[in-house]
């Protein structure tokens, strides 16, 4: 089982990350188009350079295992919100094939966020920058 853990929480982490590397490497390709759909959920585009941040650097540091928890802490917040303000809508808003992929991604943003929950009750676990400087 010990060796189950030591295995699991790395890949679990990259997994997790996965998303979010791949998100925010996608948005430094057109800050300008995701600066457009920022601002369609009523936000202002300019948080298109603070959500690359949060996505690219929280991505990273949960690969690494490198403050973790605040990583996975700040992802959730991330995650959720964005789930509420792009793929909640409300009832009769849409119908039909368009309504149900938005309830699928809302409910695909509220399971990363119950993942990141993990993360942070968990920890990083011994194969991560974190155990190495415990270790140390």
């Amino acid at each position: 089982m010990d060796t189950l853990k030591i295995y699991a929480a790395p890949a679990g982490r990259v997994l997790l990350a996965l998303i979010f590397l791949i998100s925010g490497l996608q948005k430094l390709g057109d800050p300008a188009g995701n600066a457009a759909y920022i601002a369609s959920g009523g936000l202002p585009g300019f948080l298109v350079w603070p959500t690359i941040a949060v996505e690219l650097i929280g991505a990273i540091a949960l690969i690494v295992g490198y403050q973790t928890r605040l990583a996975a802490l700040a992802l959730a917040g991330f995650t959720l919100l964005a789930g509420v303000l792009y793929h909640l809508i409300p009832a009769g808003a849409a119908e039909g094939m368009a309504a149900q992929m938005q309830m699928i991604m809302f409910l695909k943003n509220l399971s990363i966020t119950g993942g990141l929950l993990f993360v942070i009750a968990m920890g990083a676990g011994p194969v991560s920058m974190e155990g190495r400087m415990a270790r140390a």
